[in-house]
């Protein structure tokens, strides 16, 4: 007799039976085929599909409870649906199994090709993802491969100590020294060939001799060991600027705009020594030159009315002067013209921690870190039209400005809340 599991079926009848007696398995398997013999034709009896294998193998599993019997019974079939449900009806007219009533349920006709439809889907998601990511490369990554592949090659190696370095240090003015070995390949990366490494914290021989003869820019990591770096190398040699990573970065890991970025906010160690040790002597030379370059401001505007108008003039210049100078408040800290000036200042001091001091011409006074805002304002008292700097505004400046005339404070955000004399732009105004 032929046969077919319920894996090589197409469709799975579900039915339950519900027996009023006990019977075995074998009885209700003879009543299935013997009452519905010859109810459906030759072309659907019920044994006849069994022996060609369209009707599998049909399973009853019962239980007696309280002398009747329950249970459920499931036949695998290949035939189409039309068949497989009239099949499946037929059962229902099975009213006594043995010499007990009984009665059939046809719960179900599960299409067995949904679940393995889904299978197979989940299945080829699999090998697609596979495929995917062991697929051959573009051309464009390619390219991005081979070019690095020659940028590395380029690394060479300078001096008796054979620092790692770019092919270019000894042919440029300019060299940029650097931490390690990997940020020099990182810059060779994207062109930049002009990089030297220190290998270490201690600064060699080698690099003392070469950065007296040429144009150093320290580019280090954002973090401790790059502050160490810079005092060690301010400390053994002179380098003219220097350069960090954003904060917790590396250089070795920074793309080819945050390099540039950083390369073009660099500052001399002077500031950066301002910033790290807040040397009382260095501020106090630092705001006697801000007096100084203030004061130089005011009697060149002072000058310009007195070369344009004849002698008996000079009573009524101060006159204008007197008149001129609360004409300043008129002047609009929100127009386009300065919004573009304030924007494109405080773009260029992103990342350098620094700010401009500015007078009512836009005019830069000086150029101060952010950290040492407050005193330098103070020290100034007068003459401040605006302030642009890498930070955050805070309530002590704003007083600061407020008692020493400052019109206009222009940062990244604010922590300024309610009304104030003074005009706060950040950057998402900008």
């Amino acid at each position: 007799m032929g046969k077919i599991s319920p894996v090589s079926a197409k469709y799975i009848v579900h039915a339950t039976i519900a027996i009023e007696g006990m019977v075995d398995k074998p009885d209700v398997i003879g009543a299935i085929f013997g009452q519905t013999e010859g109810l459906l034709g030759a072309e659907l009896e019920l044994r006849e599909l069994q022996r060609s294998g369209r009707i599998g193998r049909i399973e009853v599993n019962t239980e007696t409870k309280g002398g009747k019997s329950q249970g459920s019974i499931i036949i695998p079939s290949s035939l189409d649906k039309a068949e497989t449900a009239i099949v499946a009806a037929s059962l229902e007219i099975i009213q006594r199994i043995g010499p007990c009533n009984a009665k059939i349920l046809i719960q179900k006709i599960e299409d067995i090709r949904i679940s393995k439809r889904q299978q197979v889907v989940e299945r080829a998601k699999d090998l697609l993802k596979t495929l995917i990511n062991t697929s051959l490369p573009d051309s464009q990554e390619l390219a991005d491969e081979v070019a690095h592949s020659v940028r590395v090659m380029e690394i060479q190696e300078y001096g008796p100590q054979k620092l790692p370095c770019g092919p270019a240090v000894d042919e440029s003015d300019e060299i940029i020294v650097v931490e390690g070995r990997a940020d020099v390949i990182n810059l060779l990366k994207y062109g930049i060939k002009n990089a030297i490494a220190l290998n270490g914290t201690s600064v060699p021989e080698t690099m003392i001799d070469l950065c007296k003869r040429k144009t150093v820019i320290a580019f280090v990591d954002g973090d401790r060991g790059g502050d160490l770096i810079i005092k060690e190398l301010t400390t053994v040699t002179d380098i003219d600027f220097v350069t960090k990573a954003p904060d917790g970065k590396e250089v070795e890991e920074l793309t080819q705009k945050e390099i540039l970025k950083a390369l073009r906010a660099k500052v001399s160690p002077e500031q950066v020594k301002l910033e790290t040790t807040g040397n009382s002597y260095n501020e106090e030379s630092r705001f006697q030159q801000q007096r100084r370059l203030q004061q130089n401001t005011n009697e060149r505007r002072d000058i310009r009315p007195v070369r344009s108008a004849p002698v008996p003039a000079v009573r009524v210049q101060s006159q204008n002067t007197s008149q001129k100078r609360p004409l300043a408040p008129e002047r609009t800290p929100t127009a386009t013209e300065e919004k573009k000036t304030f924007g494109k200042m405080l773009e260029d001091l992103i990342g350098t921690r620094g700010a401009y001091i500015l007078d009512q011409k836009l005019n830069i006074l000086g150029k101060v870190p952010s950290s040492e805002l407050v005193p330098t304002i103070k020290s100034l008292t007068t003459g401040i039209y605006a302030v642009v700097f890498d930070g955050i505004i805070e309530e002590e400046l704003v007083e600061v400005a407020e008692n020493t005339g400052v019109k206009c404070l222009i940062a990244m955000g604010t922590k300024v809340k309610g009304t104030t004399t003074v005009q706060i732009i950040t950057a998402d105004n900008l």
